[in-house]
């Protein structure tokens, strides 16, 4: 159930190779794409206007900018972006996989191998935390012997553009129960996050839809902001201490299975109808939604993907600042930490384009000195 922000103007696709293509241009995506730009390399963000939190009002928990649209917040994000360089365009990454990396001088081919695991051992024994100290992990540190790597990054409309490097910032889908009359309120009577819209439903009549196990413990937290909170087990498992604690709080556990969504005169929730034809008045519901990471058009590129606990989803494994298995690709964000709030996924972004920035230092310098040994230029 994405939701396409309003059109922008879009930049000119460069020719050439780019240091990096960023596939994703929410929060994660833009903020790597600044550090980047920031470090006067060449950035190119491919955006599919579809951020998660699209339906929103305002994005909260982010400090200096709580409750700010997040169709404004991309877009003061696009022109910090632009301002340093960077280029953005608006478009869908059909399919990114590896190209043929660059070639190192003949003559120098052979000792940049053995001189690779050296420059590893050295790197990875930076200082913990700091990207400007090149902290990374081994396998990146320096550019393989077969050369410097490459991504070919093709669009829907049939567009390439080649990259050094990749970071993978294309956030998740969220998936909703199959209830009638659920997904017309998602972003506003339909919610997930108790910090990101708990405040703004705070003593509303809440209902929390069960989808698992996840859903008691977002029960309690959803507790914490109303005094009037019911329980829809919908068929899941509810023992006999969690009911207790429940009751404890005044939460009400209604086990009837439910039927629909009941739409009020205003356009918002009037209820939950249950399958004996009562309908329980809420104003309010809050779901666990299944988060699965978007992942179309990256099969190319063989990253490792990993389950959710309890079955909630799937998301990119990644490693330190979103190094993944794959060298030359991050990943940041929503991508890989699908709990993640905004502040959080600019900030993963953030750390992902400052490796990356400093990993393609050491890769200018090594290029740079095979060049120098062999009397040709650096490719």
């Amino acid at each position: 159930m994405p939701v396409t922000t309003a059109a922008y103007a879009t930049d000119t696709l460069p020719g050439g190779t780019v240091d990096t293509v960023v596939i994703g241009g929410g929060a994660a995506g833009l903020n790597g794409a600044l550090m980047l730009a920031r470090s006067r390399r060449s950035v190119v963000v491919i955006d599919s206007g579809t951020p998660r939190n699209a339906p929103a009002e305002g994005v909260h928990g982010l400090l200096g900018l709580d409750g700010t649209p997040p169709a404004e917040l991309y877009e003061r994000g696009r022109e910090e972006v632009r301002r340093y360089g960077g280029v953005i365009v608006s478009g869908e990454v059909a399919s990114a996989e590896p190209a043929a990396p660059s070639a190192l001088p003949a003559s120098s081919a052979s000792s940049a191998s053995s001189a690779s695991s050296a420059s590893s051992t050295s790197s990875a024994s930076s200082a913990e935390g700091d990207p400007s100290a090149g902290n990374a992990p081994s396998t990146e540190a320096t550019p393989p012997a077969e050369g410097d790597p490459r991504f070919t990054v093709t669009l829907a409309d049939g567009r390439t553009l080649t990259a050094r490097r990749l970071l993978v910032a294309t956030g998740l889908r969220d998936v909703l129960p199959d209830i009638p009359g659920l997904a017309e309120h998602w972003g506003h009577g339909v919610v997930h996050c108790p910090y990101c819209h708990g405040w703004e439903v705070r003593d509303e009549p809440i209902g929390v839809l069960a989808v698992g196990p996840a859903s008691v413990h977002h029960a309690l937290l959803f507790r914490q902001l109303t005094d009037d909170l019911v329980y829809f087990t919908r068929g899941t498992e509810l023992d006999e201490d969690t009911r207790t604690r429940f009751a404890a709080r005044d939460i009400r556990v209604v086990d009837t299975p439910v039927e629909e969504v009941v739409r009020a005169d205003d356009g918002g929730i009037a209820g939950v109808r249950l399958a004996d034809g009562q309908v329980v008045a809420r104003s309010v519901l809050a779901v666990a939604t299944l988060m699965r990471a978007r992942t179309e058009g990256l099969e190319g590129l063989g990253l490792p993907i990993e389950d959710l606990p309890d079955g909630m989803g799937r998301r990119f494994a990644a490693g330190m600042a979103g190094a993944t298995e794959v060298p030359g690709v991050w990943v940041a964000g929503n991508a890989t930490d699908p709990t993640a709030q905004v502040g959080a996924a600019a900030a993963a972004g953030a750390l992902a384009g400052a490796h990356i920035n400093a990993l393609l230092a050491i890769a200018d310098t090594d290029a740079a000195l095979a060049a120098a040994k062999s009397g040709a230029t650096a490719v």
